[in-house]
């Protein structure tokens, strides 16, 4: 496997080191932290009428919990 140096800062350093497991690499650690996939790698995968519809849906859902949430928290 081929590998890399990086740079980064002190700050940075100690909060992986901070969040490794015991075991684990840093390498590990970094690739566990930022997860397996972001939103990004979807990019380009719908259609713009696919895209809307996702956007409507994803919209409604956040109005409903903000509603429910103001409910529950009675505002």
């Amino acid at each position: 496997m081929a590998t890399r140096s990086v740079r980064i800062d002190e700050s940075v350093y100690e909060r992986i080191e901070a969040h490794k497991l015991e075991g684990e690499t840093f390498s590990e650690a970094i690739e566990r932290l930022i997860g397996g996939c972001s939103l990004l790698d979807f990019a380009g995968e719908l259609s713009e009428a696919e895209a809307d519809e996702l956007r409507e849906t994803i919209d409604d859902a956040n109005e409903e919990y903000s509603e429910d949430l103001s409910e529950e928290l009675g505002l």
